[in-house]
């Protein structure tokens, strides 16, 4: 974190901002302002270079040609990767999510080189897409309460080895792998299928990244009622039978 505040980059908002993930910038900024902490938030659209002194940068899902053109950009532009191996902390939904592991296949059914910010290969799924509601268990390391979401994707996300799930499913679908994982993550870098927007319905999550970037185990307070209402709401809508 600089001395200016802390820099709150929102990646691609013209190509990736489908089901609302938008609104998870907008959680990261308030509950930062909520404890007193001045916040730049820059909208990076896609014909504008990434900067590499942000602190928190967020990614969120979209369409495949979207996803396509993203992706491309990222990798000719460079910025993310130089703020991923400055430390930044990068937490990706979706679409975003399979743009940080190796590879994805694209809307023109090829594969799709990714960031390679995190250790997952993304291949599409031959079943049902995976819809609905999700609850899971946040990876203990972290520390976090269960995890709701909501998910909406054809893509199947494996693991590599440096890779460590987000979360183990307990309703959901996950990375669509049949092995209860969803998400990934490694040291700062994070990805989730998890829409909802996924930080209004976990607001433990924006707070972990917060965290992250002031080194502090700990943050003041604030007024968390409407979110735990939220999360109670999703958390019974995911859990009764359909």
């Amino acid at each position: 974190m600089s001395n200016n505040g802390l820099r709150l980059v929102w990646v691609y908002p013209d190509l990736l901002s489908t089901y609302g993930d938008q609104g998870n910038a907008l959680v990261v900024e308030r509950r930062a302002r909520q404890r007193g902490l001045d916040v730049q938030r820059v909208d990076v659209r896609s014909d504008q270079p990434v900067p590499t002194s942000g602190d928190i940068y967020l990614i969120g899902g979209g369409e495949d040609r979207p996803q396509r053109l993203a992706a491309e950009r990222l990798r000719r532009d460079g910025g993310l990767s130089r703020a991923a191996s400055n430390g930044a902390i990068i937490f990706s939904v979706c679409a975003g999510y399979q743009i940080l592991g190796h590879e994805f296949i694209n809307d023109l059914g090829e594969r799709e080189p990714g960031l390679g910010l995190l250790d997952v290969v993304s291949t599409r799924g031959e079943g049902a897409r995976c819809v609905g509601d999700v609850l899971a268990d946040i990876d203990p390391q972290l520390g976090l309460e269960p995890l709701t979401g909501f998910e909406n994707h054809q893509g199947v996300t494996h693991l590599g080895p440096t890779a460590r799930p987000f979360a183990r499913v307990r309703f959901g679908r996950g990375n669509g792998t049949g092995d209860g994982t969803e998400g990934a993550f490694n040291d700062t870098v994070f990805g989730t299928y998890m829409h909802g927007p996924v930080m209004a319905r976990n607001p433990q999550i924006a707070d972990h990244l917060l965290k992250l970037a002031l080194d502090v185990n700990a943050l003041p307070p604030t007024d968390d009622r409407w979110y735990e209402a939220l999360r109670s709401e999703r958390i019974a809508a995911a859990t009764q039978p359909a």
